[in-house]
């Protein structure tokens, strides 16, 4: 479930700067009241949480060469100008381009 972020308002309607936040449901209406205090609220937009290949939950996602060779596919990594050696898999133990010298 996703957490939202939701901004204390003042009796003008204006946001006070207080913030707190809410796991919920994405079906659920967004609050309009604080569940503690009863005070308005509005809910603060927030970019959303991608992970990239920097993040652990990325990390954990990839395949591991053990995991690429099990499921039948080759992996080759660069080691030079034209020169690729195999990781995971069946296939030549290196492949080697003479005219990328």
């Amino acid at each position: 479930m996703p957490t939202y972020v939701y901004e204390i308002l003042d009796s003008d309607g204006n946001g006070t700067g207080d913030c707190f936040e809410v796991v919920q449901p994405m079906s659920d209406d967004a609050l309009t009241k604080h569940p503690e205090t009863g005070k308005p609220v509005r809910r603060i937009p927030q970019a959303p949480n991608i992970a990239g290949k920097w993040s652990d939950i990325k990390s954990k996602g990839q395949l591991s060469n053990k995991n690429l060779d099990k499921l039948g596919f080759t992996k080759y990594e660069k080691r030079g100008d034209g020169y690729y050696e195999k990781t995971a898999g069946k296939g030549p133990d290196t492949i080697h381009n003479p005219d990328n010298n």
